[in-house]
């Protein structure tokens, strides 16, 4: 699998963003039995950067802390399946790996949040990827149902991390 992280801001944190990343991405794609290895972009930016990225493709002018872009239209979430017509957008071509989207996380929201909620900036990172990821997978939120599903995946992978909120 690949994993791309560029951060396009100048803040640090006490734990390796790859990592972290990685370590989520792969327990998402686990819970979900995704058979492909897959590419995944991860850009961390601030939260004016985070603003105009929601303006240009959401048509929303305000921040937010994370922003998924799948690249795969799913009739039912975590379920991969991939028509012919459809593969030569979904993989790549020299490696074969499915492109499955791209995250942009705000920093400053993860410090912001982490701060809010009493817990980590790494428990923080770590929630909004796992988010993120399962938006890749084609779950959402729309509805009390949908969300009451995304949180217990979220939970349950970070708990199997071991990325709790006392963290």
């Amino acid at each position: 699998m690949t994993f791309y992280v560029e951060n396009d801001t100048k803040k640090e944190f006490s734990f390796s963003i790859e990592e972290i990343f990685e370590k989520v991405a792969d327990a998402v794609l686990e819970m979900e039995a995704c058979p492909y290895e897959v590419c995944v972009n991860l850009l961390l930016t601030d939260n004016e950067g985070i603003r105009f990225y929601n303006k240009e493709y959401r048509n929303i002018d305000k921040e937010t802390d994370v922003l998924s872009f799948p690249n795969l239209d799913f009739e039912q979430a975590g379920v991969f399946s991939i028509t012919e017509e459809a593969e030569a957008d979904c993989f790549d071509l020299d490696s074969g790996e499915l492109l499955l989207g791209d995250i942009i996380i705000s920093v400053d929201r993860i410090e912001e949040q982490a701060a809010a909620y009493g817990h980590s900036k790494r428990r923080e990172f770590a929630f909004l990827t796992a988010h993120s990821m399962f938006h890749l997978c084609g779950y959402d939120h729309m509805t009390e149902k949908e969300a009451d599903v995304m949180e217990q995946k979220q939970e349950a992978v970070l708990q199997k991390l071991g990325i709790v909120r006392e963290d």
